[in-house]
């Protein structure tokens, strides 16, 4: 097994080598563990299907904290860390990038840095962390080789946490970490091996299955968005899985008004208590104050005014299913 180096001297050069295999960041997309990225979408998005993920401010303070974060690291571990100014390839895995943030001078180790706000404090509490980070960590186990992985968060304005992914058996939780996990071979091998299928996809430019997703939905409607006027297909042969969306619209009409008794059933029971409390709950019926703009009353009483530069337009393909007669 080699290990190469691809240089990439700034970010645009980066995005162009990262739709040439599968990143760290890909890892939890391709398992379907990524809330935000389905593997259809991520397939869509490496063959080039899907417009580039526009930069916003969440990404670019990431970028700007990623230094304080390696600080923060090395000052709290007592290791010396430095840049990795290159992206890894592995001759056993030529379908997976590793881009790792940095890599801990002397050691067999690597750091993959992260900045959240307080919203996402919850998911870094008792020693626990996103499977998403996981699935990064494990690939960049999986590339370079490396025996350990740190994972280095800093909640901004509340805390930062350091946690160790092992490949190495019984290795000791340092004491400045939250919690050690431990990851074998096999495990990398599996995340590898799902990685080499999904990429058999992007390299033969084949649909992957469909798998109820809401990013696959989002990726469905920019890649079709423009239809071809009047054109007509031949569904024969898929009654079956029309019956099955027709089924579950009415599970989901009956679950919607099976939710909607029990809601009325509680509100019955409280009356005009603002609070109600069981042995496990604790229910809250309290008023509400909303503002809403009234643009047709507005329209009425100024008929002056163009209001029609106001309002915002969008084209989309609605979707329904008729049974013929």
């Amino acid at each position: 097994m080699t290990i190469s180096r691809i240089p990439t001297t700034n970010h645009s050069q980066w995005l162009q080598e990262r739709k040439k295999g599968i990143g760290g960041s890909d890892a939890a997309a391709v398992l379907g563990l990524n809330p935000y990225v389905s593997p259809f979408a991520l397939w869509a998005e490496k063959t080039g299907r899907l417009p580039e993920q526009a930069d916003n401010e969440r990404m670019r303070q990431g970028r700007d904290l990623e230094e304080y974060v390696a600080q923060r690291f090395a000052e709290k571990s007592g290791k010396k860390v430095r840049r990795c100014n290159y992206i890894l390839k592995n001759s056993a895995f030529p379908f997976a990038l590793a881009n790792p943030d940095r890599l801990i001078v002397g050691e067999t180790e690597g750091l993959e840095c992260k900045t959240t706000s307080i919203l996402g404090l919850k998911r870094f509490r008792n020693g626990e962390f996103p499977e998403t980070h996981y699935c990064q960590c494990v690939h960049y186990l999986a590339v370079t080789e490396l025996k350990r992985w740190y994972l280095a968060v800093l909640v901004l304005n509340e805390g930062f946490y350091i946690y160790q992914i092992t490949r190495i058996p019984n290795d000791p939780k340092p004491e400045w970490c939250e919690s050690s996990v431990y990851v074998d071979d096999r495990e990398i091998q599996a995340l590898m091996d799902a990685e080499e299928e999904f990429w058999q996809y992007v390299s033969h430019d084949t649909e992957p299955p469909v798998d109820g997703m809401e990013a696959t939905s989002e990726a469905l409607d920019v890649i079709y968005q423009n239809p071809s006027p009047g054109l007509e297909i031949d569904l024969y042969g898929t009654n079956s899985t029309v019956e099955r969306y027709l089924d579950a619209k009415a599970f989901l009409r009956q679950a919607e008004a099976s939710l909607k008794l029990v809601e009325q059933e509680i509100k019955a029971q409280m009356g005009e208590a603002e609070i109600g409390r069981t042995e496990r709950f604790r229910v809250n019926w309290k008023k509400q104050r909303r503002r809403t703009f009234d643009h047709k009353r507005f329209a009425q009483d100024h008929p002056d005014v163009d209001l029609e530069q106001y309002f915002n337009t969008s084209e989309f393909r609605k979707f329904d299913i008729k049974e013929l007669k």
